[in-house]
């Protein structure tokens, strides 16, 4: 079994995150890691998973998440081609004794602390899995108290982004439109000339006109 990392486009609304994650267990396969936030669109949120598959079975999740509705676009992403990061928040024992040996492996490691305690130290670190792994090896000793740290975010080299030319446009319906009813259509307005002359009234039905007398 080899590890992959997913990075999927989906519709920014509630309950997308329970149903691929549920597909993705039903497989029987465990998610290793998974990191959801927004995206450059507000609509749009982008997930980010890693698991541990064989080649067969991942191309049989990807076809069935791209059958969920809300599911936009599925990019498996290279390792070679991507950056990908980490975040890891780690509190260390150090008394009087060993505290300077842990802020030295702070800065080896181009971490940084973020709160101190008489007895503790707690330390920020940013990286790659592997960076990350180097780093609590050489904490160990030292004894961890506490650790907490996210999911993979990963994202591609260059200039081309997977979210291009993927969205979907959103449909406008037309004014006025109710359903069953047409769109009634603005009529233009009435033109009113002005004239200085009154017309005459025709005269009533059944009485003569006298001729006009000249002269």
């Amino acid at each position: 079994m080899t590890k992959h990392t997913l990075s999927i486009l989906v519709e920014n609304k509630h309950g997308v995150l329970a149903r691929v994650a549920a597909l993705i267990s039903r497989r029987g396969f465990n998610i290793d890691s998974l990191a959801v936030g927004p995206t450059e669109h507000p609509e749009v949120s982008r997930m980010t998973i890693a698991v541990s598959v064989d080649e067969q079975p991942l191309e049989q999740i990807t076809k069935q998440l791209n059958k969920l509705i809300n599911v936009i676009k599925i990019v498996e992403l290279e390792p070679t081609q991507t950056v990908q990061r980490e975040l890891l928040l780690v509190k260390v024992k150090a008394d009087t004794l060993t505290r300077g040996q842990v802020l030295e492996t702070v800065q080896l490691f181009r971490a940084k602390v973020v709160d101190v305690a008489p007895d503790a130290i707690t330390i920020e670190a940013t990286g790659n899995p592997e960076k990350l792994e180097a780093m609590l090896r050489v904490l160990e000793p030292f004894g961890v108290r506490e650790l907490v740290q996210s999911g993979m975010v990963a994202i591609g080299r260059g200039s081309r982004s997977i979210s291009d030319r993927t969205l979907r446009p959103v449909p406008v319906p037309p004014p006025f439109v109710q359903s069953g009813t047409p769109a009634i259509q603005a009529q233009p307005p009435e033109r009113h000339t002005s004239s200085t002359h009154h017309p005459v009234p025709a005269p009533p039905p059944g009485r003569p006109v006298a001729p006009a007398r000249h002269g």
